[in-house]
């Protein structure tokens, strides 16, 4: 059976099959994502509790250990975590990459539901956890400072308008506010006034936190209409916390101001961040799995110049760190290494064939199969990164070899004198098995890629896909296109009066096939030495891979 033959005889259609082949490479090429690496998800949780005012040793012993020990019986834990610091705990869990996030985090909900018992009282919140990916790094570091406005009001400013407008940009997972200055009111108190005056810092925090409440007031109720009482206790100037009663002695109040005095300022006074010496609050941008890097920066780019209404005056926002300006560079450099290689093969192709139309019908088996393996990497969801673009790099010369070998078969018996047509048709049905063959094998070689497992599996999965990909698609355009066209483009060489360049070429290959001949007769007349040579040349070899430093990533 001579699958070729139908397309031979079909010269519009299988044009036409190739042109959609080639119009979906072409739509899916814009769509797909750019990454630096394969999107590879960790199934890793994090944990987060906080005691205000505990030590990292309370933390530890009262927190972190009952947490442990109720996550410690979850099954596919890999490895387990914690931190503890002042006043706050944060254990990470991470999972077999086989493991569903989802249901991972389910388990680690109710192993916090399990432990609640065993937590100290004065939790400030039940333990929170989050779905991270540890390979993820921000995006987009966003710095807010001003040299007129303190940095609460800054703070305020990034979390409650810039935070929240990227947040909403298509593309972005999560903003996080590094060196965070919340605006808060801190009461300063002197401890030897406290002591003259016998009152406590527990009756300080009692009096402050019943002071400022936003709770019911209740109603009142008549004979025809009853109304709501509607207050609101709390303080949110310092002044005010000036005048508020922490006890009584000696039938007189003792007020804050008494022992002390309430000022405006930051939250946490230990956290902050610098950018060119200015303390300033930073925004830390993530981006969504599978979403375009280069779009979303460029989005969010464009969002901060549209947010310039916003700003109010003093308030500086500067991006301090842009990653995709590595990514844009790593991946245009593949992408001209990819059309250098795709020149480079078609060059060689016609210094062999040394004829134009003999050229450029394996040539065109090169971009339809890229193309195609582009439609096939989008529908896996695959993205453009540094991986899939070397495979589809090493897949030039994989693609052009089975179109190159039905062009010489097919050119074999056009040379015997049989007309294009004939020639096409035999000669595609000679060599059909033997292409199929030698890209099956070709394929066989990235089977051991395609079922490794682990964080390298996970890895080169895009990688060896997309030269799978683009080598089965080689193989379609071989049997179709590339017999169709020898059927109606193919001229024999010898019908032709050849120039002086084609002698010249000629000329040296007669040379290099007569230095083989040369080379293979002295091989040929000392068999042992060369046997001697090989056997040296493997052992040789297996010494080097021993000695030969090894690492995931190179440096």
């Amino acid at each position: 059976m001579n699958v070729s033959e139908v397309f031979i005889r079909r010269p519009i259609a299988t044009s036409l099959l190739m042109a959609a082949l080639a119009l979906v490479g072409i739509v899916a090429f814009p769509l797909l994502p750019v990454a630096p690496l394969p999107q590879v998800d960790f199934p890793t949780v994090q944990v987060s509790a906080t005691v205000p005012g505990a030590s990292p040793e309370t933390m530890a012993a009262t927190v972190a250990t009952p947490l442990e020990r109720q996550f410690g019986q979850i099954a596919g834990v890999s490895q387990m975590s914690s931190v503890s610091s002042l006043g706050s705990t944060v254990v990470t869990l991470q999972f077999d990459l086989n493991r569903n996030i989802d249901g991972a985090a389910t388990d680690v909900q109710a192993a916090i539901t399990a432990a609640g018992s065993q937590l100290p009282k004065n939790l400030s919140t039940p333990p929170t956890y989050r779905k991270v990916n540890p390979a993820d790094s921000p995006i987009l570091i966003v710095s807010a400072n001003s040299d007129t406005i303190p940095l609460p009001q800054v703070d305020d400013f990034a979390e409650n308008v810039v935070a929240q407008q990227i947040s909403q940009i298509t593309g972005v997972s999560q903003v996080l506010i590094g060196g965070q200055q919340r605006p808060a009111i801190r009461v300063q108190v002197d401890p030897a006034k406290l002591q003259a005056r016998q009152t406590t810092l527990e009756d300080v925090r009692s009096a402050l936190t019943n002071a400022t409440t936003d709770a019911a007031k209740g109603t009142l109720l008549g004979k025809e209409q009853s109304f709501t009482i509607a207050s609101n206790d709390q303080l949110t100037q310092a002044a005010p916390y000036d005048d508020v009663i922490i006890a009584y002695r000696n039938g007189a109040p003792v007020r804050v101001r008494d022992v002390g005095k309430a000022i405006d300022g930051p939250q946490d006074v230990t956290l902050g961040a610098l950018h060119r010496d200015h303390i300033a609050v930073v925004l830390l941008v993530f981006k969504q799995p599978g979403a375009n890097v280069i779009d979303t920066v460029d989005n969010i780019k464009s969002a901060l110049k549209n947010m310039g209404s916003l700003i109010p005056p003093g308030i500086h926002l500067d991006i301090i760190v842009d990653r995709t300006q590595t990514i844009r560079a790593s991946v245009k450099d593949v992408e001209f290494t990819l059309l250098l290689s795709c020149a480079l093969v078609v060059l060689v192709i016609l210094l062999f064939l040394r004829s134009i139309q003999a050229t450029l019908i394996p040539g065109a088996a090169v971009p339809l199969s890229l193309l195609g393996a582009t439609a096939i990497m989008y529908l896996g969801g695959f993205s453009l990164d540094n991986l899939s673009l070397m495979a589809m790099t090493i897949a030039v010369g994989f693609v052009v070899d089975d179109a190159i070998v039905v062009v010489e078969n097919i050119f074999r018996h056009l040379e015997a004198g049989t007309t294009p047509l004939q020639s096409a048709i035999k000669g595609a049905r000679e060599i059909g098995f033997t292409v199929i063959s030698i890209s099956i094998s070709l394929i066989a070689v990235f089977i051991p890629l395609l079922l490794m497992s682990g964080i390298v599996g996970r890895l080169f999965h895009e990688f060896a896909i997309t030269v799978t990909a683009a080598i089965v698609v080689s193989v379609v355009v071989s049997l179709t296109l590339t017999p169709m066209l020898c059927s109606r483009f193919l001229v024999s060489e010898h019908d032709r009066e050849h120039g002086r360049l084609y002698r010249v070429i000629e000329r040296g290959f007669d040379m290099l096939l007569d230095g083989y001949r040369r080379g293979l007769d002295v091989v040929l007349k000392h068999q042992f030495p060369t046997l001697l040579v090989f056997f040296a040349t493997l052992a040789v070899t297996g010494v080097l891979f021993v000695l030969i430093p090894k690492g995931f990533f190179p440096t």
